[in-house]
């Protein structure tokens, strides 16, 4: 496989539902992917990130069983022209990954005194998404696919992980390798969301202030 510069990592980088072969993810890769998530920046030098490989079939059914369920409750949300279009929209490859990767964020790692943490407390969430993305862009330039599903309710994940109470489950994320990523992501090509140009966020000195 030919290798991307970092620029081209970032943009070829997809949020992954359907495109998933199911072939197992060599110990090597997944180990690669894995130091790339782990080597993150972090608030204080905490590291407050976990990850639990989940590959038992049982667990992935009984939350990809919950996730259905919360798609149907965001469905009775929308009005009929935008539920039609969410219909054609796959929100998770629970069953057809490889395996499920949950990222876990804990408040309690290097406390009491985390450097950097007194004054906003989500720094060290923070830190738990930069290890996602490090886990991205590192599984995009091993040819996996990612895919983040964000329809569960933090608690029930909690329960079937057995995940301690003080620590809260970030992201259950499916993961494997895949055909093929779509040169458009699915909430485009779909016709839910168009990406925003970059000048229509961008602000100099002061908020509002275009130029």
């Amino acid at each position: 496989m030919a290798r991307m510069n970092l620029y081209e990592v970032v943009h070829r980088r997809r949020d992954t539902r359907a495109e998933f072969t199911g072939e197992e993810i060599s110990p090597e890769v997944l180990r690669r992917v894995l130091t790339a998530a782990h080597a993150a920046p972090s608030v204080g030098l905490s590291q407050p990130w976990d990850f639990v490989l989940v590959r038992d079939e049982s667990i992935r059914r009984a939350f990809r069983d919950h996730v259905q369920a919360e798609r149907s409750v965001f469905t009775a949300q929308l009005d009929q022209e935008r539920a039609e279009t969410f219909s054609r929209i796959k929100v998770e490859g629970v069953m057809e990954s490889s395996l499920g990767i949950v990222v876990t964020y804990d408040p309690d790692r290097g406390s009491p005194a985390v450097l950097g943490r007194h004054a906003i407390a989500d720094a060290g969430l923070y830190s738990v998404c930069l290890a996602i993305q490090n886990l991205w862009l590192a599984a995009t330039e091993e040819g996996l696919g990612v895919g983040w599903v964000s329809f569960y309710r933090e608690d029930v994940l909690r329960r079937l992980l057995d995940i301690p109470t003080r620590v809260r489950p970030v992201a259950w994320l499916c993961v494997g390798p895949v055909r093929s990523l779509p040169d458009t992501p699915d909430l485009e090509r779909h016709g839910w969301r168009n990406r925003l140009p970059l000048d229509d966020v961008l602000h100099y000195d002061s908020f509002g202030r275009r130029n």
